[in-house]
C-alpha cells in the first residue's frame, strides 16, 4: 500500500467516525448527505478497500487477525463498560445495560450489541468480524467465477435483496443478523471494486459526476422521511434493528451516492489536511472514538448538570441527549472529538508499551 493511498485512508477513516459522532448529536456534516444515511456503510466500504486477497488462501491468519484486531478490544472494552455502568448505578440509581450475564457478554453483542447502553455505538464491531469472515468465505467460493462483473453482480444481488429479505421474512433475530452479513458484505465488496478495478483506471470525481450526484440525491430527497431541517437526518434508516421506514431500495442508493461524496471530500481536501496530526490521529482511534463517545457526551452532561445544581434526568435513551441542543451540539462535537482521539492515542501509547515488555 503506498503512503499517499494509506494517508487517504486514514483521513477517509476519520471522516466516518466524525459521521457516526455527528449523527449522534443529530447534525449533518455534508447536508443533503445525511450520517444515519451512509456511515455504516462508509466504514464497510473502507474494509473492503483494506481486503487483500492473500488472505483467501490463509483463512486461519485472517481469522486470527480479525479476532485480536476486533474482538479482543471489544470484550476488553465490555468488562471496562460493566464496571463503568455499575459506577454510574451507585451514583444515579440507574442501570444502563441489560442484566449482566454470559449470554448478554457473549451472544448478545453478535445480535445487537446494545447489552451496555453507554458504549451502544459498540454493536458495529461484532458486526464487522461477522461481515469481514463471511466476506472472505464468499469470495474463496466466487474465485471459481473470474468474471469481475459476476461478483459484482452476485454481491449487489445480497446489497440490494437485504430490505425486502427483512421484510418478507419479517423482523427476528436470524432474519436481522442475516439482512446485516448481506448489506454489509455488498459494500464491503464495493470498497474491494473500487480499489482493484476503479481508482486507478476511471476518473469518478469530475464535474460531471459531481453535478450528476447531486442531482440524483435531489431526487432521493423525496422520499426523505423527515424534512425538518434542524435534525438534517432525512433518508435515515437504523441498520442495527433493521428500521427502513417503508423504503426498500432508497437506503442502499444513498448509502453509495454517502459513499461517493465522502471519496470525493478526500479527493479534495487532502492536500490541506494530509499534514495535520489531529486528524491523523482521529483516523488511527476511531475504534477508541466509537467506543468511548456516547460516555463521554453522557459525562459532559453530568456536568453541566452537576454545576448548574440541577437533577439530570437519566433513562436509556437519554445516553445521546445533551444539555440544550440547540445551543450547545456543536460544542458537543468539538469536545467529544477532541477528548476521545486523545484518549485513544493515550490508550494505544499505554497498549504499545504494555507489549514491548
Amino acid at each position: 500500500m503506498d503512503k499517499v493511498f494509506s494517508n487517504k485512508i486514514n483521513l477517509l477513516k476519520a471522516l466516518a467516525i466524525i459521521l457516526v459522532v455527528s449523527g449522534h448529536l443529530e447534525f449533518s456534516v455534508f447536508g443533503m448527505f445525511p450520517p444515519y444515511s451512509f456511515q455504516l456503510a462508509l466504514f464497510f466500504f473502507i474494509s473492503g478497500m483494506l481486503f487483500k486477497e492473500k488472505y483467501i488462501d490463509d483463512v486461519k491468519t485472517y481469522f486470527i487477525k480479525r479476532v485480536k484486531s476486533l474482538l479482543l478490544p471489544y470484550f476488553g472494552y465490555e468488562i471496562a463498560y460493566i464496571i463503568i455502568t455499575f459506577i454510574v448505578f451507585y451514583f444515579t440509581g440507574k442501570f444502563l445495560a441489560d442484566p449482566i450475564s454470559l449470554k448478554n457478554f457473549f451472544i448478545t453483542p453478535f445480535i445487537n450489541g446494545h447489552q451496555l447502553k453507554l458504549c451502544a455505538p459498540l454493536w458495529f464491531v461484532p458486526q464487522l468480524f461477522m461481515t469481514l469472515i463471511t466476506f472472505l468465505f464468499l469470495m474463496k467460493i466466487l474465485r471459481k467465477f473470474p468474471d469481475k462483473y459476476f461478483k459484482l453482480f452476485f454481491f449487489a444481488i445480497l446489497g440490494f435483496g437485504a430490505i425486502p429479505f427483512i421484510k418478507y421474512f419479517g423482523n427476528n433475530t436470524l432474519t436481522l443478523i442475516v439482512m446485516r452479513l448481506m448489506f454489509s458484505t455488498f459494500f464491503v465488496y464495493l470498497g474491494y471494486f473500487y480499489v482493484k478495478y476503479i481508482k486507478d483506471n476511471f476518473n469518478i470525481f469530475t464535474v460531471k459526476w459531481f453535478f450528476g450526484i447531486i442531482i440524483f440525491q435531489s431526487f432521493l430527497w423525496l422520499f426523505n422521511r423527515d424534512f425538518d431541517p434542524t435534525h438534517g437526518i432525512g433518508l435515515s434508516y437504523v441498520l442495527v434493528w433493521g428500521r427502513f421506514d417503508d423504503q426498500i431500495i432508497v437506503p442502499i442508493l444513498t448509502a453509495i451516492t454517502g459513499i461517493w461524496v465522502s471519496l470525493f471530500s478526500i479527493e479534495i481536501l487532502y492536500p490541506y489536511f494530509k499534514d495535520v496530526k489531529f486528524f491523523k490521529h482521529v483516523g488511527d482511534t476511531t475504534y477508541h472514538i466509537m467506543a468511548n463517545h456516547t460516555f463521554v457526551m453522557f459525562l459532559i452532561t453530568a456536568v453541566i448538570y452537576k454545576s448548574m445544581n440541577m437533577e439530570m434526568y437519566i433513562n436509556e435513551d437519554y445516553i445521546y441527549g445533551i444539555y440544550d441542543p440547540v445551543q450547545m451540539t456543536y460544542l458537543y462535537f468539538v469536545l467529544v472529538m477532541i477528548i476521545c482521539t486523545y484518549f485513544g492515542v493515550f490508550q494505544k501509547f499505554i497498549w504499545r508499551k504494555i507489549t514491548r515488555k
